[in-house]
């Protein structure tokens, strides 16, 4: 609550939540970003650089370094300085090689290698004979030409050959490539004109119905044509009418 005075029955004090008759803006879901600081700066706004201070370092752990290092009496700073010592240890074994003795060599049969000397020749056995080679004989080569066009060893005069007349460039040679009249079809004149009537000779058409059984002329009576022309009153003789017959009573409901 507000330590403020009363106003009446009631004392004013801070809301909760905004008031929307608070702000003259569409409401306070709407907010103006800062343009201050590096988080959330407004992009619209030149940003100058940021530097971020850290704290202290940690200290150290005391297993971080080698440790203390032995070093011996000897050592120097110019290095190591001490009494020469000695070792004491078996005798090495040396490997023993085979290799040939003085009386191995004949110098006695190097003078014909230091030293001139007559040939000498010796007396063998014949030699085997030389490989018989499959060779062409001389009449299996061809002695090039030196007349006409194909010498190869020899220079040759001009050649020239006559050939049939050529289809370039002749009277008839067809430059513009195009179709005759004789290439064009004679049309009809019935396509383009008029066409005067066809008739065609077949042969005689059947009746129609000619293959049912139709009453002849005989079957017919000329004398009955009241059906369709008026006739005189006619007059037939018959039995009399019994005054006794129950004439024909019909019920009218």
């Amino acid at each position: 609550m507000s330590s403020g005075g009363w106003v009446g029955t009631w004392r004013p004090h801070r809301p909760r939540g905004p008031v929307m008759a608070q702000f003259s803006s569409p409401g306070p879901k709407y907010s103006i970003q800062g343009a201050t600081g590096y988080v959330s700066h407004i992009p619209t706004k030149r940003k100058a650089p940021a530097y971020s201070m850290h704290g202290s370092r940690p200290p150290l752990s005391k297993e971080c370094s080698p440790g203390p290092y032995d070093v011996p009496g000897s050592m120097s700073h110019r290095g190591r300085k001490s009494a020469p010592a000695y070792t004491m240890a078996g005798r090495p074994r040396v490997k023993v090689d085979i290799t040939p003795g003085p009386a191995s060599y004949s110098p006695e049969k190097s003078n014909k290698v230091i030293y001139k000397r007559a040939p000498m020749h010796s007396m063998s056995f014949r030699t085997k004979g030389t490989k018989v080679d499959a060779t062409p004989a001389p009449n299996m080569y061809v002695i090039p030409e030196v007349l006409g066009p194909h010498t190869v060893a020899t220079t040759t005069s001009p050649c020239y050959t006559m050939v049939g007349k050529s289809k370039l460039g002749c009277f008839d040679e067809d430059l513009y490539k195009s179709p005759g009249p004789a290439a064009y079809r004679k049309p009809d004149t019935e396509i383009y004109k008029k066409r005067a009537p066809k008739y065609s000779m077949g042969t005689r058409s059947k009746l129609h119905g000619a293959d049912k059984i139709t009453p002849g002329p005989a079957d017919y009576e000329l004398g009955k044509v009241s059906l369709i022309k008026s006739c005189a009153p006619v007059v037939t003789f018959g039995l009399r009418h019994s005054e006794y017959t129950t004439p024909l009573i019909v019920d009218v409901y």
